[in-house]
């Protein structure tokens, strides 16, 4: 007993120790009325923590009071969701204050969300919404099995007859298949276009897009032998090409292309989001590439590609076009002021959707 009693005053230092050191409850991101956002990190230790991100021109140096919290506030914003991190010491981080997290496989980024004084298309709103399953399905290409982000509209039975058209949307390059509704709010734009009645009710079938350590041209047979016939065994849709539509950002821009226009039979929708094409699928499929344009005309319904002005990709993306545009292919630019961002990708997603189906 005499040992133990000696013992607790060391256990006691070490909770009050412990509770000392316990960095303070901060809040981080704090979004204003006026769309200012501040900013917080705790260290003590720290020589310099600095902000980054899509809302600054450049990364900004966060200033330390006497408790130890770095914070910085930026200047109003347009309203919008934007990825940020922290580089402390010149190691970047997500915020740890922040649980809503960019969902990549490469870069740490959290996501701040200023809302707009009146509902943007990509808020959660008082509408009927969809339903975001996450499927498991066997690949016989890949001889493994894959994982799928499946959304169906509001009001979807499985048991009823009626049939839905689908669109296949894939995410950039280092994203993940969450990365389309974590950040890409795809589900909230849909929803909200369909209670507008400005789109149409769809599913929206949401890939892993990457097939490592298989080839990553793979991914396009992959799609088109494994995954359609899944998504077809299992939900109520129709399965003809007119009702079925591909989409892309970056990457998944580029393999938007490599499939639907190989592949113009099964896709009569076909809308590449500033494309990345510098690959050895891409050159191999159109580097000399010479389409029947009538018959290819009259399988695709539309034919669109975006970028914006200054997305380091709209050079190459503007020699695409002209090169499809060359071949005598109906196709649709849309070109708007931004870069390679998510900001635009859920633009091109909302200006998309409505021309779907139609």
């Amino acid at each position: 007993m005499k040992n133990i009693l000696s013992f607790l005053p060391l256990l006691l230092g070490l909770s009050v120790s412990g509770w000392a050191q316990r960095p303070p409850a901060i809040r981080s991101p704090e979004v204003h009325p006026d769309h200012r956002v501040t900013f917080r990190y705790f260290s003590r230790n720290a020589k310099s923590v600095t902000l980054q991100g899509e809302f600054l021109s450049a990364p900004a140096a966060m200033t330390q009071d006497t408790s130890g919290i770095w914070s910085f506030t930026v200047p109003p914003v347009t309203p919008d969701v934007y990825p940020y991190s922290f580089s402390v010491d010149s190691v970047q981080i997500a915020d740890p204050n922040n649980t809503y997290i960019f969902a990549n496989e490469r870069f740490k980024r959290s996501i701040v969300d200023v809302p707009g004084d009146k509902p943007l298309v990509h808020s959660l709103q008082n509408v009927p919404h969809g339903k975001i399953s996450y499927r498991y399905y066997p690949s016989a290409m890949l001889q493994r099995t894959r994982n799928v982000l499946i959304y169906t509209p509001p009001g979807y039975d499985p048991r009823s007859k009626t049939k839905y058209p689908v669109l296949y949307l894939i995410h950039g390059g280092s994203d993940t298949e969450e990365t389309w509704t974590k950040v890409g709010r795809a589900h909230w734009i849909a929803d909200n276009l369909i209670a507008q009645g400005k789109a149409k009710p769809m599913i929206i079938v949401m890939p892993y897009g990457n097939v490592r350590p298989s080839p990553m041209g793979d991914f396009t047979k992959e799609l088109v032998t494994d995954l359609i016939p899944f998504v077809e065994a299992n939900y109520s849709v129709r399965t003809d090409s007119r009702n079925r539509a591909i989409a892309g950002f970056s990457v998944g821009g580029g393999q938007t292309l490599n499939i639907g226009l190989t592949n113009p039979d099964k896709f009569a929708y076909v809308c590449a989001f500033a494309p990345y094409t510098a690959t050895e699928e891409f050159r191999n499929n159109f580097a000399d590439w010479s389409p029947n344009a009538e018959q290819f005309n009259r399988q695709l319904k539309l034919f669109t590609i975006s970028v914006g002005t200054d997305d380091f990709l709209y050079e190459p993306v503007k020699q695409n076009i002209a090169n499809f545009q060359s071949k005598k292919i109906n196709l649709k630019p849309i070109i708007v002021s931004g870069g390679h961002t998510w900001m635009n990708c859920k633009l091109y997603l909302a200006q998309t959707l409505p021309q779907l189906f139609q």
